[in-house]
């Protein structure tokens, strides 16, 4: 398995595995506006010279393109006991290709993440987990919090 941090040459790629992910979800009838702001946003993020971005990727085992990805950021809140400096971690968007499944690939890509805080100095890292999703979060040492959450749209 080959993985690696993500570059701008892998951003269709992204996008592409992103689309998997929220299909998933099976929230009915979408369009596909969000795809140039996501392809936009990764561009510039993956390019930013102190990055707050990170995607790492498994690579296609059996041609181009690739198999896996995970991406995290670094959200700067006001600091807690748990953070001083108030820097935490977010994890979204790990997929892995349907039949690339059961192979390690997206633990792999989270574990890079995970690393990456680390040596960002990040101390703590949520996500949100999908029911296929949490035993490897768990697995991980992810649990679940009592910070219940709540949404506004806008």
């Amino acid at each position: 398995m080959k993985i690696r941090q993500a570059t701008a040459d892998d951003v269709d790629e992204l996008v592409r595995l992103r689309a998997i992910m929220l299909q998933a979800f099976g929230r009915g009838a979408w369009n596909d506006d969000w795809r140039a702001p996501v392809r936009a946003s990764l561009l510039r993020r993956l390019a930013a010279a102190e990055p707050v971005l990170a995607a790492f990727v498994v690579e296609h085992p059996d041609g181009p393109g690739l198999a896996a990805c995970a991406v995290g950021v670094i959200d700067e809140h006001l600091g807690n006991p748990y953070s001083p400096d108030g820097r935490v971690g977010y994890v979204f968007n790990v997929v892995t290709e349907p039949a690339m499944r059961r192979r390690g690939y997206s633990r792999a890509c989270l574990e890079a993440i995970l690393r990456w805080f680390r040596d960002q100095g990040v101390r703590v890292a949520d996500l949100k987990a999908s029911p296929d999703g949490e035993p490897l979060y768990t697995s991980l040492g992810f649990a679940r919090t009592s910070e219940p959450a709540m949404r506004l749209r806008l």
